[in-house]
């Protein structure tokens, strides 16, 4: 039988999915996938997997995708990176049984990427992308999906689209961003990008970008003419976002736990979510934020729930209608609402002014400006309390002699005065000791050298004891 393409792929095997959770890296694991589910997504993608490591370890099969299955999780998308059309199509066919889909993905931004070599750090690499579709295309029995970023120009990312759709692509999910839009320069997605995309293929497209209410949903479905709307920021601080409703974070936070106890998984992916969740109540009850953070068991998180609900009852029940609550939020705290990530602007100044008389009032800065502790980072705030001794001051702080070559601080016994990088290379090219460094090149030479000289010795008294006995 041969498997459904484009929009009968979108239709039959996706059920027509309009409201879709994106991949997420360590944070759409099976129990948010199952949260999001029930409140309205109508399709999953799981955590990029890294292709490679698919491919070579069993282990890492089993934890992130075959330990993972349940009835309740479909449609359900498995998302690799790769930069390699064999390695790429020998994990499809590790994936292809316990998925609907199989998503490339093309738009991961981050640094690890741009390293790894994969995400949108390949959108440039057309022909690389087109032998890793179409050999993946012909070879597994399920469809190829990808995940994009746009182009600055609107013509070039409907050209990227094209290729993509002729290499055998069937569904195309476009991230209205920039490859370089992330962080505090994450800006607004383009949805114009989109729009000229689903104009321009004959396959099915997901739009990704500005959602953070229902209301986006709709508007954006409206204006882009997609088949569905992609969510991951809006969808972690409400899961409850496709259904339309603000729910107290104490609620989806219960809920969510429930199914952590069902279908377990690691630790940090659940402090993350909390983390996102409870971002708004979390300025408010600092010290939950350390509690939360300290916990080592799901129990223990679900009591720091408990005491977040009763505070925030406790709140609730204290607060006058005529109160005006100064958090500049459109909703009270304890209500699921998306986070704005502040711009460039935000973070340093106001009006594109310095309030500091033109200084940068920056973490780093306000930390160093005449040994300021009030403004230390929330890791040295833990190292702090941890040994209130502990000095940040950085007056007092002893200065460092730099390497000659490079400029890192110098080994303090080094015998070049360079740090250890720079005198390994040194070392080694004289064939010198470093005692300072431990580095000991012309000692275990001479050590080699010496038992060099034994065995050749060890070897003549026994030719000559062999001439012996044979005379």
């Amino acid at each position: 039988m041969p498997k459904p393409e484009g929009f009968d792929f979108w239709r039959t095997t996706l059920n027509g999915a309009r409201y879709v959770v994106a991949p997420m890296v360590d944070q759409s694991e099976l129990a948010w996938r199952l949260l999001s589910r029930r409140h309205g997504a109508h399709l999953c993608y799981t955590p990029m997997l890294h292709a490679q490591v698919f491919v070579r370890d069993a282990n890492y099969r089993k934890e992130n995708l075959y330990n993972e299955t349940n009835a309740e999780d479909r449609p359900l998308v498995v998302q690799f990176c790769a930069n390699d059309p064999e390695v790429f199509v020998q994990a499809c066919l590790l994936a292809q049984d316990y998925c609907n889909a199989i998503d490339l993905n093309l738009g991961c931004p981050q640094m690890i990427a741009k390293r790894g070599h994969y995400g949108a750090f390949l959108q440039d690499k057309w022909d690389l992308l087109h032998k890793m579709l179409s050999e993946a295309h012909k070879r597994i029995s399920v469809p190829i999906t990808c995940k994009i970023r746009v182009f600055p120009e609107v013509s070039k990312t409907v050209q990227y689209a094209k290729m993509l759709e002729k290499a055998g692509c069937q569904l195309l999910t476009v991230h209205g961003r920039t490859k370089e839009q992330k962080g505090p320069l994450t800006g607004i997605a383009d949805w114009e990008h989109i729009k000229a995309v689903r104009n321009e293929v004959n396959i099915p497209v997901f739009a990704n970008g500005n959602i953070q209410y229902l209301t986006d949903v709709d508007r954006c479905l409206r204006e882009t003419d997609v088949q569905g709307v992609m969510s991951a920021e809006g969808n972690l601080h409400n899961p409850a976002l496709f259904e339309g409703r603000k729910p107290p974070v104490w609620e989806m936070a219960e809920e969510y736990l429930d199914i952590v106890s069902q279908y377990p998984c690691p630790l940090s992916f659940v402090r993350a979510h909390l983390f996102k969740l409870w971002h708004h109540t979390l300025q408010v009850y600092h010290e939950l934020r350390e509690e939360l953070a300290k916990v080592k068991t799901v129990d223990a998180i679900v009591e720091v729930n408990r005491e977040l609900k009763r505070r925030c009852q406790d709140e609730i029940s204290n607060l006058k209608e005529s109160e005006a609550r100064e958090n500049h939020l459109p909703l009270p705290h304890w209500i699921c609402q998306p986070y704005v990530r502040p711009g460039p602007k935000d973070i340093n100044s106001q009006n594109g002014e310095h309030p500091t008389g033109g200084k940068s009032t920056g973490k780093r800065a306000l930390e160093e400006e005449d040994g300021n502790l009030e403004f230390l980072s929330k890791n040295k705030q833990k190292k702090k309390a941890r040994n209130p001794k502990k000095n940040f001051d950085t007056s007092v702080k002893p200065k460092y002699v730099k390497c000659e070559q490079c400029g890192n601080p110098k080994g303090t016994k080094c015998i070049f005065n360079l740090c250890r990088g720079c005198c390994k290379k040194k070392a080694f090219k004289e064939l010198a000791d470093c005692v300072g460094h431990g580095l000991l090149f012309k000692t275990k030479l001479e050590k080699r050298l010496k038992w060099k000289l034994m065995e050749e010795g060890i070897r003549e008294n026994g030719d000559r004891k062999h001439e012996c006995l044979d005379s």
